[in-house]
């Protein structure tokens, strides 16, 4: 197979091994493949936990077990307020 990389891919390859933390261009290459699939793992692990909590919730809010909304709100502004506070 061959790639053809734009200047700009060009230049940052060349400038991580001007690193020394690789040695050839290969090496670059198979980071970010790596760097990639890490990613893409992470993602989907990602979406299941956040089904399977998702699916949680709406069997809490089956069973009555839900909070009101302005509740919610009401919390959500109070983080909002409390955090602004902090940075200040």
């Amino acid at each position: 197979m061959s790639i053809t990389l734009t200047s700009e891919q060009e230049k940052l390859v060349q400038n991580l091994l001007s690193t020394r933390h690789y040695q050839k261009s290969e090496d670059v290459i198979q980071a970010a493949l790596n760097l990639l699939e890490e990613y893409g793992v992470q993602y989907e692990q990602w979406v299941n936990e956040t089904r399977k909590k998702v699916e949680v919730g709406l069997q809490e809010l089956e069973r009555g077990e839900g909070i009101e909304l302005d509740v919610v709100m009401e919390q959500l502004k109070t983080k909002v307020q409390n955090a602004r506070e902090q940075t200040l």
